[in-house]
């Protein structure tokens, strides 16, 4: 299952660089961009301004020191931001990544210039995809720092660009989730939502006293299959710290899918889950602490999902579920 959403999460990152005028970019061509890839910063520690064939420059992006980010996971992963420019003019072809593992092992993808073609950012895609499969949560830790230093976008041509109506998509009154979304059991265990029965007990959770009680469940509901559309947010809880070599993140995250009608409570009010915006904030649960604690919406796409059934329970009680650790609210 993970591997399919992380396979789905694949973003794009259109980025305004500063204030500078647009004149001060220019298209990458794909010649340069596959050449590209293979730039090297000997000493990311100290190299701040790197020539390469006396036809490029590695300079890095405003001076900045580099990103720690401990997932997850508990290891501890290093980016580094090099904007890419062409000495010829000095005009600025996109933007160097250089992601360095716990064991020392560097990983490089380009992000092309928001001028450049369709073809190129497809590859880009298929680049960090390509990292995303060797280094998990690649693409969701990449996104966060894009998301704090580049004035971040999603690229929605080509990242959020199908077209739902001519895939046949189905918007309606099922306010459901995928069979495959856990739900928190009140034995403290999760269940794939397909598999709850009549009679299990569930958790509900009370919005403002952020108490847990069980609910029986008196029915799980489910809708014919269809090909639903559906709305997935990656929401995340960072801390950072600024430390002598660089920016310290303990990043820990979340996926949630629903049909977009599905309602969720946040810092703003009860939406939609289609229409909730990235920076809104939403409960979660923290497993490490076992806390609950408010996570930032980072990513939101919505997709066709698929023909596939659509389920719901009806509860004895209460007002909300967590699903897949996040909380939603009962239909």
């Amino acid at each position: 299952m993970r591997k399919s959403i992380l396979s789905l999460m694949l973003i794009g990152s259109l980025y305004v660089a500063d204030a500078r005028p647009v004149d001060d970019f220019r298209a990458i061509t794909l010649a340069e961009y596959q050449k590209a890839k293979s730039f090297t910063v000997k000493d990311l520690d100290n190299e701040t301004y790197v020539k390469i064939e006396n036809s490029y420059i590695l300079d890095r992006y405003e001076g900045r020191k580099p990103y720690f980010i401990t997932g997850d996971d508990g290891l501890k992963k290093r980016i580094d931001l090099y904007r890419l420019l062409a000495k010829d003019g000095m005009a600025e072809l996109g933007m160097m990544i250089f992601y360095t593992n716990e064991k020392g092992k560097q990983f490089q993808a380009l992000l092309p210039s928001s001028k450049t073609e369709g073809k190129i950012w497809e590859q880009y895609f298929e680049d960090i995809h390509a990292i995303d499969k060797v280094e998990k949560n690649f693409v969701l830790k990449l996104s966060y720092v894009l998301s704090k230093e580049l004035s971040f976008q999603e690229y929605k041509a080509m990242s959020q660009g199908k077209d739902l109506k001519a895939e046949s998509a189905t918007y309606g009154n099922d306010i459901c989730f995928p069979g495959t979304q856990e739900v928190a059991m009140a034995n403290g265990r999760k269940k794939l939502l397909q598999d709850v029965k009549a009679g299990d007990e569930v958790l509900t959770i009370d919005p403002a006293t952020k108490r847990t009680t069980k609910v029986q469940v008196k029915e799980l509901v489910s809708h014919e299959a269809k090909n639903y559309a559906i709305t997935r947010l990656v929401v995340v809880n960072a801390t950072e710290k600024a430390g002598k070599k660089g920016q310290e993140v303990k990043l820990e995250s979340k996926i949630i899918e629903a049909t977009p009608n599905h309602p969720m409570l946040t810092q703003n009010g009860n939406r939609k889950i289609g229409e909730v915006t990235a920076g809104d904030e939403v409960l979660c649960f923290d497993s490490k602490s076992g806390n609950f604690a408010a996570y930032k919406v980072l990513q939101k796409k919505e997709f066709a999902g698929g023909v596939q059934k659509v389920y719901n329970i009806e509860a004895s009680g209460g007002s909300t579920f967590m699903m897949n650790d996040v909380m939603v609210m009962q239909k």
